[in-house]
């Protein structure tokens, strides 16, 4: 169990040397190797393997097994990180994963990799438990006061992707398949996340605004109307109920 949990983190820490090394070429106007990229998604399918063992077990052989596999959210994770890693490189599908792998090797640096290296402190009063070293508890603080607004970050720049993959199409980017398979994705995380939810509504209201307001063509909104109506039919059409269910399915081992 313990050589899993430094797997598990040693997944995080490739990901995020190696898509700090992609993103800093791509800063720099530089054309990095895709190695950088490929190794960065070799890492997540590592950490992601790990953690879908230890919340869903062997896979079984029976149709029950899958559906629940289908719902858990380090599933589909790692099933995005499956097809990011096998298909042409799309630099933003690695920001997500990269801000989940900081903050899991902040929490692996701080429960783990510090208390061999630096003595906590004396205990508050007789018979307590030593308090942590200060350096472990300002990255206790600062995990836990950035932690919502990474997410937030997260449900944003999943949503920017989907629009990268969507015009990728027409500039020959990326494969027919990507945006079919990402939108998919993101229906799940829709009834998942809340932070989702929140950017989807956000995004919805601007653009609702924009193509409403005085001086736009009538024919915009309706256009954006008819889209939106089928786009809310599609997501709700399969897995609206069984979603629910499964809200908190991995939010706990992703999170760990």
């Amino acid at each position: 169990m313990c050589g899993q949990h430094y797997m598990w983190a040693a997944g995080h820490f490739i990901l995020l040397a190696c898509s700090f090394k992609f993103f800093l070429a791509k800063l720099l106007f530089q054309d990095p190797s895709s190695w950088w990229y490929k190794t960065s998604f070799l890492g997540a399918l590592v950490s992601y393997a790990i953690v879908c063992q230890k919340s869903l077990g062997t896979p079984q052989p029976n149709l029950a097994w899958v559906r629940r596999a289908l719902l858990d959210e380090n599933i589909q994770y790692f099933l995005m990180a499956f097809f990011w890693w096998t298909a042409r490189p799309v630099t933003l599908a690695l920001v997500p994963y990269a801000i989940f792998s900081l903050f899991h090797a902040l929490t692996f640096t701080r429960t783990t990799l510090l208390p061999q290296f630096l003595p906590p402190g004396p205990p508050p009063q007789p018979g307590a438990a030593p308090t942590p070293h200060p350096l472990a508890k300002k990255l206790q603080v600062w995990v836990k006061a950035n932690y919502d607004n990474a997410m937030r970050a997260v449900a944003f720049t999943e949503l920017v992707i989907l629009g990268r993959v969507i015009l990728g199409i027409f500039l020959r980017r990326n494969a027919l398949l990507t945006p079919i398979i990402y939108a998919h994705f993101l229906r799940q995380r829709w009834y998942q996340s809340k932070f989702t939810r929140d950017a989807v509504a956000l995004v919805h209201a601007r653009i609702y605004a924009f193509v409403t307001s005085p001086g736009k063509p009538p024919v915009v909104a309706q256009i954006y109307t008819h889209v939106t109506d089928l786009t809310r039919r599609w997501a709700g059409s399969t897995i609206q109920a069984a979603g629910a269910a499964g809200a908190g399915a991995g939010a706990g081992a992703r999170r760990q």
